[in-house]
């Protein structure tokens, strides 16, 4: 049995099991006679500030758009692409133009169009997520129901976002603390160079909210890594993502073995057989749709990191409230969730989810809920 068929027929692949009934079945929307139509267009993120990162800075983010048509409905999507993954919207159109989904007579057959897309080429998950979170669009809008149901989640388990602060000199980081401080409950701190105890001390110096940090892979000592995490703790962090380089699997265990807070993974974690490579080196993982290629496999790790007593949070990229959207649907089986990402940004494409005090309230709308501006 290989890898594919296996995920398909284990618990694990039956996970997305609810979205693949037969169009046999009295859908009052199903369209039998129709067929599946993708189209794409690139669109460029502007963002409200600078955002820096341990290895850059950036104004903008592009993405690429896709919907997907089937009779009267519509399901919406898009790939977001900072610089690490690897891709752009040339190599997003070129990976979509091989897609074809008028060959699929069942929209609602999830595992079998998306085992059959991952397959078309490694990697460019960011161009699969694109077609996922479209076709889950879709089928919650055949269903009549917003993919928190169709997944049994209870919405009023959503948790509170992180707001991002992205790296800076002390002065601007202070202005952007205090801008958003009244609205969240949780502050993210992006560190990894060689100022991060003035940036943790400029946000201190204005706020107390409990602070999410990450490092984005920029520390390169162990040793001050984890002394810099013992200062973090002491200074109201409650967590460090990505100490170091996803490579140094060896370095980021040994800091996970002695860490006061628990290290998560992003970068050295994308999708399943990489959680399953490093199980024991981190004590949670940050999923991010844009990583996971989407919808249904973040679903299954999320079961799968459970099973190996890991921790979870649910992340973004720069990304509209369509994906932004997407993602939210997921949280209320999560630790954390950093979804602020459409907030950074001043074009944003689409409306979906609120914010409330911080915490993510998920819209009742069928599928998932984003609506074009």
């Amino acid at each position: 049995m290989n890898r594919r068929d296996f995920f398909a027929t284990t618990a694990l692949g039956g996970a997305a099991s609810v979205l693949t009934p037969s169009l046999n079945f009295a859908y009052p929307n199903a369209v039998p006679a129709a067929r599946m139509k993708l189209t794409f267009k690139p669109y460029t993120l502007e963002l409200r500030h600078p955002f820096g990162v341990a290895v850059n800075t950036r104004t903008t983010t592009p993405v690429v758009l896709t919907t997907i048509e089937y009779g009267k409905f519509k399901g919406y999507g898009e790939a977001s692409m900072p610089p690490y993954l690897g891709e752009s919207q040339e190599s997003v159109t070129k990976f979509l133009s091989k897609v074809d989904l008028s060959k699929y007579e069942n929209p609602l057959e999830l595992e079998t169009i998306l085992s059959d897309i991952d397959a078309i080429d490694v990697n460019n998950t960011a161009a699969k997520a694109s077609v996922d979170i479209a076709l889950h669009d879709l089928a919650g809008k055949i269903m009549g129901q917003p993919l928190y149901n169709m997944w049994g989640f209870n919405k009023a388990k959503t948790p509170n976002t992180v707001f991002t602060i992205g790296i800076d000199t002390p002065e601007v980081v202070r202005q952007k603390v205090q801008e958003v401080d009244p609205q969240f409950k949780l502050l993210k701190i992006k560190l990894g160079r060689d100022n991060d105890r003035e940036i943790i001390e400029a946000v201190r110096s204005v706020s107390d909210k409990p602070l999410v940090t990450d490092a984005n892979q920029g520390w390169k000592n162990k040793e001050k890594a984890l002394e810099t995490i013992h200062f973090l703790k002491e200074k109201g962090a409650v967590l460090i993502e990505q100490p170091m380089p996803k490579e140094m699997v060896d370095e980021n265990a040994w800091i996970t073995e002695r860490s006061p807070i628990p290290v998560m993974a992003d970068e050295a974690i994308k999708r399943l057989p990489d959680l399953v490579k490093m199980r024991g080196a981190y004590h949670g993982v940050n999923l991010k749709l844009m990583k996971t290629a989407g919808l249904r496999e973040a679903h299954k790790m999320i079961a799968l990191a459970r099973a190996f007593g890991m921790k979870v949070m649910i992340g973004c990229m720069t990304e509209t409230s369509c994906g932004i959207t997407a993602a939210a649907h997921l949280t209320p089986m999560v630790d954390w969730a950093d979804l602020d990402g459409a907030l950074l940004i001043k074009n944003d494409a689409f409306k979906g989810i609120t914010f409330v005090d911080g915490k993510i309230t998920l819209p009742s709308a069928p599928g998932i809920g984003a609506v074009p501006r």
